[in-house]
């Protein structure tokens, strides 16, 4: 194959430079701007009778901002209208999603700021355990009733029910005994889901019997620390047979397929749903046993609105006298809680029932120390406290209830009545759980009087200290108080024995000491802990408690200056011995450090502190990480890296960077953001230097390329390397380093072969071509103003990486291979100009080293021919049928390349670009729009000056049609 010598053309680059810029072109801002508000112009749409013809005529512009699309439904939504025209049965389903929707409502109708009682049900079945064995009756069915008699068909089904309901009574149930609690609330599950299924196949009575006998459930104490996660597993199956029993008579109300409206009267509701409504209560009256007969009436007392509208506000009442009649004071005070809950579901507006429950509650207090309740402990081995801590779920609803929303002077009241009964422990902690926390704050010291003169026997008071904790974390004080009540309560807390007790109480008041007092309070509470918890290392079973007090701490002192200055912080840390918790309290100062500090620092006190924690968390770094957590930790380190700095103080600067390198050698990212902090260091010395470096600064940006040039080697993946190469030998050049410059290059030549065929990422296996072409790209405009070394050849190291290009294993359907010698062909013809297009101040290119030597331009014109015949070789080889398109592409890409950058009056290249444009066409894969386009432009140039070749290189470029 004869040879293709290249000829590059000469190159003005500032006139090219200057015929390229665009027009400029002088603007009115009185006209139209981009950014200026958009005028919408409604359309007004007619269908024509032909199936998808529109006209549509214009209406004046609008002078406000209108929204097209409700412009043209004229505020209607489709769907709207559709719905509206839609069958009855559409209709009832969406009304039922309506209804669905308003009983939602209903029951939110409290507000937000009303703590439901789901948010609550958790919270007690995780706190009420038992490791004692449980029992439960199971209901059986029955086979009483089933052979047919004569007689009339409705008499038989009512007898039948009737003895159903006597049968509950008459041994039809299984008792089950010795059950764990896990099984035993999997027997609950059960027989929630027995309702729903009986309910669902229109087996009413027997819903009613498992809501019954669940109920009954609630009137066994025999393990009477499970008891109140009892209640909250028996009501959820009351819930759900409310629902279902309301539900069932609602949609016995719908007329015509309409639902009734939100706010209905009793006289809308028809006489079938009536009666239905008036025969579930006659069912439940005739229960006999009274827990079953008050939970079952108060679970549908909903649906006495269907038959007077005052039917609730007299029941509620009535319901509250009846649990006068339960003897055990922890099952009365369930009921009372659950007649609460479901009065403020269905009548929030009655409170006055929901008093007169709680003040009961309060006449019959004294029961709870009553010989009854006593011997029953003594037989179940229960100790006072721990009983009394069962009430809290019941008390703390009830109050909530009464609380909510409730004046000022209810508080008063209740504080009153608490004192009549003796400043009682249980009911005190309650009402500071109960009442708005701005209330109990402005009422601290009467609290903690109250405190004083309760009996320490029956409910421990560092929970009272704790619930007064609680609401003036949330709410301030007197501030002339602050102390006082600060020292109250820490000469309380500070002599509990018990190190959890403790813990629970330091840990809420830690955050009021934060928020009121300076480090010194800060650093003795601390201390304080520090003492209690190290004995015996109490401090293994308080890691949870231990961390919201580190949390609370950072919270409100943002200073790290001031946060490290409290003396036993970083004591108070080494507190943290499990490896696991250590690392996320590190996370967690890491992360207020860089949300919180502003300015860069070099505060020792700070760097110290801080590196240790950084240390902590990279030391946590094993095999079994996963990535996402490596990554997490690497940028709350990289964030700590970015924000130190000591100002013109290079050395300084560099030192640390080398110490940070040997701290956190394994996690790649902070070595990759290290190698580019001392690269914009060796930059930032540059700038101050003007690039005028004196013995002393270019020793140490060499310092500084030393440290790149050690370091990249330790990274595992192979682009970052080659482009940390590439990066820093850019950043060595700048600073008149050039042999370390050289270095750089080198090793980026010979890590090339290196690249694997294929690179993961984000997970997943990829080609890695493309991501080698680009950094080739890159690399070539570097090598344009990298002069030559004196002791090795000409462009040696355009060679090299010539050489390991041809060397390379590309894939076979790959021509990235040609993109790449397309984009030498730029390189070497950028080379042969008088003057490049740019260059690294200080620096001399081969420009001015060679000076356009013909020894130096025959070299280049060399190299340009071997990468012509490499790019023909492999054209010919895409000569088979399957491969005629990618022939035809990169045909057209190298005539693109002769066009910009060859010198077209060479009378062989003339002839290669004309070859290459026929070859792009030969077959009929070529873009005729692109051809066309290229043409034209060919034509423009050819009337520029000195461009006249380029009138007979038109002449000899036909367009062939594709047929």
């Amino acid at each position: 194959m004869a040879a293709f010598p290249w000829h590059a053309r000469s190159r003005n680059y500032v006139s090219e430079s200057d015929v390229c810029k665009l027009e400029s072109v002088p603007l009115d801002f009185g006209d139209y701007h981009p950014l200026k508000p958009i005028t919408v112009t409604e359309s007004k749409t007619k269908k024509m009778s032909r199936k998808g013809s529109t006209s549509s005529t214009s209406s004046s512009s609008s002078s406000s901002m209108m929204d097209p699309l409700s412009s043209v439904l004229d505020g209607t939504d489709p769907l709207s209208l559709f719905a509206a025209a839609a069958d009855p049965l559409t209709t009832a389903a969406s009304m039922d999603g309506v209804r669905k929707k308003r009983d939602k409502d209903d029951s939110s109708a409290l507000g937000s700021d009303f703590e439901q009682w789901s948010s609550k049900r958790g919270e007690i079945l995780a706190r009420y355990t038992t490791t004692e064995k449980l029992s439960i009756n199971l209901y059986m069915g029955s086979e009483k009733g089933k052979a047919t008699t004569s007689g009339s068909a409705v008499s038989e089904k009512v007898r039948t029910r009737l003895e159903e309901l006597d049968d509950l009574e008459e041994g039809s149930q299984k008792e089950l005994l010795n059950l764990t609690q896990q099984d035993y609330m999997n027997r609950i599950e059960e027989l929630n889901q027995s309702l729903k299924d009986a309910w669902s196949s229109d087996q009413k009575v027997k819903a009613l019997k498992i809501v019954i006998q669940c109920s009954k459930l609630l009137s066994d104490t025999t393990v009477i620390q499970f008891y109140p996660s009892k209640f909250v597993l028996i009501t959820d199956i009351l819930d759900t047979f409310g629902k279902l029993v309301y539900e069932r008579i609602l949609s016995m109300c719908m007329d015509n397929r309409v639902s009734l409206s939100d706010n209905f009267s009793p006289e809308t509701v028809n006489d079938t749903a009536k009666e239905t409504c008036l025969n579930w209560f006659f069912k439940i009256a005739s229960i006999r046993e009274l827990i079953p007969r008050f939970y079952v009436e108060a679970a549908i007392l909903k649906c006495n609105k269907f038959l007077s509208k005052t039917g609730i506000s007299e029941c509620l009442p009535r319901l509250t006298s009846v649990i006068r009649g339960i003897g055990d004071p922890l099952v009365a005070v369930y009921a009372r809680a659950y007649l609460c809950r479901v009065g403020m579901e269905v009548a929030p507006q009655l409170k006055e029932s929901l008093n007169k429950n709680f003040f009961d509650f309060l006449l019959t207090f004294k029961q709870i120390h009553g010989d009854t309740v006593q011997n029953q402990l003594v037989v179940q081995c229960v100790e006072i406290p721990l009983y009394l801590t069962l009430y809290s779920p019941a008390i703390d609803w009830i109050l909530q209830c009464i609380a909510y929303r409730a004046p000022e002077i209810l508080l008063t009241e209740m504080m009153e009545r608490c004192k009549k009964l003796g400043n009682n422990a249980l009911l005190l902690n309650s009402i500071m759980s109960a009442f708005r926390a701005e209330f109990i704050a402005a009422r601290s010291m009467d609290f903690i009087g109250m405190i004083k003169e309760c009996d320490e026997s029956g409910f421990p008071k560092h929970l009272l200290f704790r619930s007064l904790g609680l609401n003036l974390a949330l709410a301030d004080p007197p501030e002339n108080d602050h102390l006082q009540i600060l020292n109250e309560a820490w000469k309380v807390i500070t002599k509990l024995k018990n190190p959890q007790d403790y813990i629970n109480c330091a840990e809420v008041w830690v955050e009021y000491t934060c928020r009121h007092f300076t480090k010194r309070e800060v650093n003795t509470v601390l201390a304080d802990v520090i003492k209690h918890m190290t004995p015996d290392r109490a401090f293994e079973d308080a890691y949870p408690q231990l961390q919201s007090i580190i949390q609370k701490v950072i919270t409100y002192i943002n200073d790290f200056s001031l946060l490290f200055s409290v003396e036993k912080f970083l004591p108070f840390l080494d507190m943290f011995q499990k490896e696991s918790v250590r690392v996320e309290v590190c996370k967690c100062i890491m992360e207020s450090f860089i949300k919180h500090q502003q300015e860069s620092t070099k505060d020792p006190v700070i760097l110290n502190a801080l590196l240790h924690i950084c240390k902590t968390m990279h030391d946590s770094v094993n095999a079994l990480t996963l990535e996402d957590e490596k990554r997490l930790l690497a940028a709350l380190i990289n964030g700590f890296i970015k924000m130190v700095s000591f100002g013109r103080d290079f050395e300084q600067q560099l030192s640390f960077y080398v110490e940070a390198r040997s701290m956190f050698c394994n996690l790649e990212p902070v070595l990759v953001q290290l190698i580019h902090s001392v690269n914009q260091l060796a930059m930032e010395t540059r700038k101050v230097m003007r690039g005028n470096h004196s013995r002393k600064t270019a020793a140490f940006v060499r310092a500084c390329v030393a440290f790149c040039f050690i370091t990249i080697p330790s990274l595992s993946s192979i682009f970052t390397r080659l482009n940390l190469y590439l990066h820093s030998g850019q950043v060595a050049l700048a600073n008149q380093c050039l042999s370390q410059a050289d270095a750089f290059f080198k090793a980026a030549v010979s890590l090339v072969p290196e690249v694997p065929k294929m690179i993961s990422i984000d997970g997943k296996m990829r080609p890695s071509d493309a991501f080698l072409l680009e950094f080739l790209c890159n690399f070539f405009s570097t090598l344009l103003v990298v002069p030559d070394h004196p002791e090795q050849g000409v462009l040696f190291l355009v060679r090299g990486l010539l050489n390991v290009i041809q060397d390379y294993t590309w894939e076979d359907n790959s021509d990235d291979k040609v993109r790449i010698y397309t984009n030498v062909l730029h390189l070497l013809s950028a080379m042969t100009q008088e003057t490049y297009i740019y260059h690294v101040d200080k620096v001399d290119s081969n420009d001015t080293l060679y000076g356009g030597d013909s020894k130096f331009l025959a070299e280049i014109s060399k190299l340009c021919e071997t990468v012509i015949a490499q790019i023909l070789d492999h054209l010919k080889t895409l000569g088979k049928e399957e491969t005629l398109k990618r022939q035809s592409q990169l045909a057209l890409y190298f005539f693109n390349t002769i066009l910009a950058h060859g010198d077209l009056r060479n009378n062989k290249l003339n002839q290669l670009s004309v070859n290459l444009w026929n070859l792009a066409q030969k077959h009929g894969f070529a873009d005729t729009k692109t051809m066309v386009k290229t043409l034209e432009y060919i034509k423009r140039r050819s009337k520029q000056p000195d461009m006249s070749h380029f009138t007979d290189l038109a002449l000899r470029l036909p367009l062939q049609s594709r047929t």
